[in-house]
């Protein structure tokens, strides 16, 4: 009996080496994410999971959006995810970013570098600034409710979206095609997601682009937005086969 005990510890002791091994392969990537304008972590948290599960680590954490400008909030919000990466000695640095937070990370890389940088997904990102901003931007709840940073993202050549310089990296973006919020479409020209339109979007120096039928609002917990994010990182590139499936309504802010 106690032969066959033997013999049973030595065979998982063997074949668990290789388990482990491929598991501390996996975690060599870290991924920082962030969150939009007036938002929280909570509303990254399925990108979160999805992410974990893939084997990277993962830095998802609130930063304050409405109280500063975006030069201070890049620096604060980055640095931080920046620190945790280092400390998980990962080899690859990566970013996933919703709204406002595309806006963060090209701002920070106009004026630092990240030695380990490798590919960025921005999910609805107002590239090139967005109409509801140009269009609320003296209203008081609108300024109340979005800060500073609510007052630089509007469309004219000189906000600031529109001063940036391209930034390196591989870039993916996703745009929403579905409006989440309908009485802002009017204003916004073309396809949009409620709040930024598909046009604006864009970057000359990306990599890939794909456009959803999702809304800005909810766009971080729509499976198959999810599915690409891991797909792009992975890869580089977007799965243009991948199907859209039906969007997982989380409402948490």
């Amino acid at each position: 009996m106690m032969y066959y005990l033997t013999a049973l510890a030595l065979t998982l002791l063997l074949t668990s080496e290789p388990i482990t091994a491929d598991i501390e392969a996996e975690k060599k990537e870290c991924v920082i994410v962030l969150h939009g304008l007036g938002r929280t972590h909570n509303s990254m948290n399925q990108v979160e999971q999805a992410l974990l599960k893939e084997g990277y680590f993962v830095w998802n954490e609130s930063y304050p959006s409405r109280l500063a400008p975006i030069q201070i909030l890049s620096a604060k919000a980055i640095e931080n995810g920046l620190d945790y990466c280092k400390n998980t000695k990962a080899t690859k640095y990566h970013f996933v970013t919703h709204s406002l937070g595309g806006i963060l990370i090209r701002h920070y890389l106009q004026s630092n570098s990240i030695d380990n940088l490798e590919k960025i997904v921005m999910l609805g990102p107002p590239n090139q600034g967005s109409e509801v901003a140009d269009k609320l931007k003296d209203n008081y709840l609108y300024q109340q409710y979005t800060g500073p940073a609510g007052q630089e993202i509007g469309t004219d050549e000189n906000s600031l979206p529109n001063r940036l310089k391209p930034i390196p990296g591989t870039i993916g973006i996703i745009a929403g095609s579905f409006s989440s919020d309908p009485w802002f479409s009017p204003i916004i020209p073309g396809e949009d997601d409620g709040k930024v339109s598909v046009m604006r979007t864009r970057l000359k120096e990306m990599n890939d682009f794909i456009v959803v039928s999702s809304g800005h609002t909810f766009m971080m917990h729509d499976h198959s937005v999810i599915e690409q994010i891991i797909y792009f990182l992975s890869n580089g590139k977007f799965d243009h086969s991948i199907p859209e499936k039906n969007t997982s309504f989380d409402l948490s802010p």
